[in-house]
């Protein structure tokens, strides 16, 4: 479908409301006018089923009683597949069930779901008073056919109690918006998004225009009525690709949804859906101020001065009297900045006058803007509504250009939960807790802003963000010193948390190669608080106690050897894995959701314990092995697939069976595989990777694959019937993805140098994956 023809979606709603309003005619005109024939029964836009000559009654047959339509049929927006919502308004005519039944069992029969009720209009008045779905409904209420004197009172009643009742009826209201977050998530930043109820979606419009109907709040404006017809045009195309009435639009019908709508693709379609349901969202929060203003009474009048030429008033921050946003290119960060750090909205007329009348930015920009775009950054987490402001009134695209390429970009990963633009300002905002511990928190600032810009560009995202840092350090005026640390900052941005989780610490070939790169303790220092900011903004997939613990060890390796130290010897193992070993034979330990295996080192044994854990239905998020001397350590961090976990005892005694040679886990994983349900979405094909100039005493194999149960087990002992000994290995999963890497050695303890060999290992460990 073309664009032109997506755009008749809102056409084709209003065409099957018509539709739908001469069909609900016809039934009502029959109902009220005599006995109830069964036979022609039929829906909207069937021809005969009630004729005019039969079912015409006359002005007497429907005094009294009246059909109004509420929900998506009271709006004109009915989707393919929206229910029917009724109200039956009666004077308190003693046929009236004879009535609702004449026209509520042919629209069951027609197959239309349908939510009814019939209420005299004091009974609707009183149902609105406590229900908040039903006031809602019916202060949009749009009469059918009928009695038009009754739909009257009753809307005209139902808005008079609302806006007198606006202080409670409205906290009531953003309860139930704050629980539909809750529950939903944030429409722009969902792989997944429910388009109705998530934050951003149709129901937060909604929500808005009920405000409007309280007179607290202006009606929302052309943009958020554009964005609401986008949702409706989506929702429009979901129910026609999947042919029922779906408000969640799931990974593996955004492809089709697009091309209801005209667009190139998925990727297309949720950068659209992303802007939309932040504009959306933005909104929302605009009208939120405005009535909590009414619910908590009005802010202190008077003007306290924040900054240059910018003062607080009515709780918001606006321009001092007398300023001109046309002479002072800076002023529109500088009003920013003010704001984010006195944890205060910046005004929308405010903002408004800004974008419209701020003049362009000197390039190279002046060092009074370049520092207070820093301090805007460095106000933390108060700078991200800010920055989401100035992003909606089109500030930062013309501040910084290639931002456009980035804004609303998706990523379509379950690891990640926002935006790419969105994600950078989150980043930037963690990075701030960090601007104590490093020489150059402006630098550190700037970087966690810009770190994955190339993210907008064809190719590797840190190569492409290298050369996009530089342009964008030299235009806010960095000398070039401070541009190459930047570049250097955002080309590297991911190489210590993936060196840390996908290499040997104890390798002394990985410590240099990672001081070669950074080249300098100031470097260092900023990429290591990068790495936390980054992790945490990417979602709790990709940041937790182990990483860290990973990073902070390769950070003070790194260190070390940038101050012309030694590398750090090869750890011993602790007072705790040493008393474990004591066991001779091997040892357990579990600690809810640690799992450590000490005993003497042999092949097979970290695959063979993985086996253990997966027969058991735990799923291993992370582990590390690594040899001290004759002796393995094995941890594992692990969760229950579903469920509670098992019972330790039991897991313990049969990773002990496994360690003595006396279980086979073989069979058990083979009864899981053939209980397994294949994925419910396709998914990349596996890939293995034999990372060259990675170690000089092992092969280092990197495996990338969808997680499954058993997929240690299997990568494991393929390696295992290639004669392999896995040395040491990180294992990690994001999300439904395990990246895990492994360092083996043939049966001489040597690394694989034959190529023939290294081809064969490859193809056994992907067979292994199919």
């Amino acid at each position: 479908m073309m664009r032109g023809e997506a755009r008749s979606f809102a056409a084709a709603r209003k065409d099957r409301a018509a539709d739908i309003d001469r069909w609900l005619t016809d039934l009502f005109r029959t109902a009220s006018a005599g006995p109830y024939a069964r036979e022609g029964r039929g829906g909207p836009g069937t021809k005969g089923a009630f004729p005019d000559e039969r079912g015409a009654a006359g002005p007497n047959g429907i005094s009294g009683v009246a059909l109004v339509a509420v929900g998506s049929l009271g709006r004109a927006e009915l989707a393919p597949g929206s229910d029917l919502d009724l109200v039956l308004l009666h004077n308190g005519r003693d046929d009236v069930g004879q009535i609702a039944d004449r026209i509520w069992y042919p629209i069951w029969d027609s197959g239309i779901g349908l939510d009814h009720s019939v209420r005299t209009v004091d009974e609707a008045v009183k149902v609105a008073r406590e229900d908040l779905k039903a006031v809602l409904g019916l202060i949009q209420a749009r009469h059918v056919v009928g009695d038009p004197e009754l739909t009257r009172a009753a809307r005209e009643a139902v808005l008079a109690e609302w806006r007198a009742d606006s202080r409670r009826r409205l906290a009531e209201l953003r309860t139930a918006a704050d629980k539909r977050a809750e529950s939903n998530g944030e429409l722009a930043f969902l792989l997944e998004p429910d388009l109705k109820d998530a934050r951003g979606g149709l129901r937060d419009v909604q929500a808005m225009q009920a405000v409007a109907a309280a007179w607290v709040a202006s009606a929302p404006g052309p943009r958020v009525r554009e964005a609401y017809e986008l949702l409706l045009d989506i929702r429009h195309g979901l129910q026609l690709v999947t042919a029922r009435g779906a408000d969640r639009l799931v990974l593996q019908e955004q492809d089709a949804v697009a091309g209801t709508l005209g667009m190139l693709d998925a990727e297309a379609l949720m950068r659209r859906l992303a802007e939309a349901g932040r504009t959306i969202s933005h909104a929302f929060d605009a009208t939120w101020r405005t009535v909590d203003r009414l619910l908590t009474g009005p802010a202190p009048r008077g003007r306290r001065p924040l900054a240059d030429g910018v003062v607080e008033h009515g709780g918001e921050v606006v321009l001092a009297r007398g300023v001109n946003p046309r002479n002072d290119p800076a002023l529109v960060l500088r009003a920013a900045a003010a704001a984010a750090e006195a944890g205060l909205p910046l005004a929308p007329a405010t903002v408004s006058a800004l974008a419209a009348q701020s003049p362009p930015m000197p390039v190279p920009w002046p060092e009074e803007a370049r520092g207070t775009l820093v301090a805007l950054l460095g106000a933390g987490r108060a700078a991200v509504p800010v920055w989401e402001e100035l992003d909606q009134a089109g500030v930062l695209v013309r501040l910084i250009p290639d931002w456009e390429r980035v804004r609303h970009r998706p990523q379509r990963n379950p690891v990640h939960r926002f935006t790419v633009d969105r994600h950078l300002i989150e980043t930037a905002a963690g990075a701030a807790a960090f601007t104590r511990e490093v020489s150059r928190p402006d630098l550190l600032l700037i970087s966690a802003l810009l770190h994955d810009i190339g993210k907008g560009w064809p190719g590797d995202h840190s190569t492409t963000g290298e050369v996009v840092a530089r342009d964008i350090g030299a235009r806010i005026g960095l000398p070039p010193p401070d541009v190459e640390i930047l570049a250097t900052v955002v080309r590297h941005h991911l190489l210590l948390p993936e060196t840390a989780t996908r290499r040997d610490l104890d390798d002394p070939v990985t410590i240099s190669t990672v001081a070669k790169a950074v080249g300098s303790r100031e470097v260092l220092e900023l990429l290591a608080a990068l790495a936390v900011a980054d992790g945490n903004a990417t979602g709790p997939a990709a940041w937790n106690a182990w990483k860290a613990s990973l990073v902070s060890d390769l950070v003070r390796r790194v260190r070390s050897v940038l101050s012309g130290s030694s590398p750090a010897p090869a750890p011993v193992l602790s007072a705790e894995q040493a008393a474990l070993a004591r066991h001779g034979g091997g040892a357990v330990r579990i600690n809810r959701s640690a799992v450590t295996v000490v005993a003497p080192d042999r092949p097979g044994l970290l695959w063979r314990a993985a086996g253990v854990l997966a027969a058991h239905r735990m799923v291993v998020r992370a582990a590390s092995a690594a040899s001290a001397g004759s002796t393995a350590v094995i941890d594992f961090v692990v969760v229950p697939e579903y469920g509670s976990p098992p019972d330790p005892a039991t897991l313990e005694a049969d990773l002990r069976l496994v360690l003595a040679g006396r279980l086979d886990i073989e069979q058990r994983l083979a009864r899981r595989t053939r209980s397994m349900r294949p994925p419910r979405v396709p998914v990349a094909p596996p890939r293995v990777t034999l990372v060259d100039d990675a170690s000089n005493t092992a092969t280092v194999v990197e495996v990338r694959a969808h997680d499954r149960p058993g997929l240690l087990w299997r990568i494991g002992r393929a390696f295992g019937e290639c004669g392999l000994d896995v040395r040491a290995a990180r294992v990690e999963t994001l999300g439904a993805e395990a990246v895990d890497v492994f360092y083996v050695v043939d049966r001489t303890g040597r690394p694989i140098t034959d190529e023939q060999q290294r081809l064969q290992v490859r193809e056994h460990v992907l067979t292994a994956l199919r």
